[in-house]
């Protein structure tokens, strides 16, 4: 089986060539040089998000608790109140598991909780990356009294 001369140039001309090939990496790789640089700033934007996030869950959680209770839990019984029956004073009149776990800030410490809070009838807050009071940006403290 022959192809003529028309055949022969139609199947010729569907590939790309090496230049075109290279041009396309070449843009690829520019537009990359621009891109990568900008989002190498985004997971530390997401976990702080993800904190925010957590912080109102949690929060809901402890509104939920409060109807149910008539009472925040205290800092004693603390987050772990909303994960399973506190065992000390006050007794919680109808406890109701509300988390099923409760989460870790995005840096792997546990959220804090004080009741009364400083802030308002609780504070749940985390202390960002570096783990200590106060800082800016990733390490700045995050708590549910910024979130009004």
């Amino acid at each position: 089986m022959r192809l003529d001369r028309q055949q022969w140039k139609q199947s010729r001309q569907k590939g790309f060539t090496l230049i075109e090939l290279m041009v396309v990496v070449v843009i690829l790789a520019i537009l990359a040089g621009f891109v990568v640089p900008k989002l190498m700033d985004r997971p530390d934007e997401a976990r702080i998000v993800k904190a925010k996030q957590d912080i109102a869950a949690i929060a809901s959680a402890l509104q939920l608790y409060k109807l149910d209770n008539y009472q925040y839990p205290t800092t004693d019984q603390g987050l772990e109140a909303l994960v399973k029956q506190p065992s000390d004073d006050p007794q919680p009149k109808n406890w109701k598991k509300l988390l099923d776990t409760l989460p870790l800030d995005p840096w792997g410490n546990p959220y804090l909780y004080l009741s009364p809070g400083e802030h308002g009838e609780f504070d749940l807050f985390t202390y960002g990356a570096d783990g200590a009071e106060g800082g800016e940006d990733i390490n700045a403290t995050i708590g549910n009294w910024q979130q009004k």
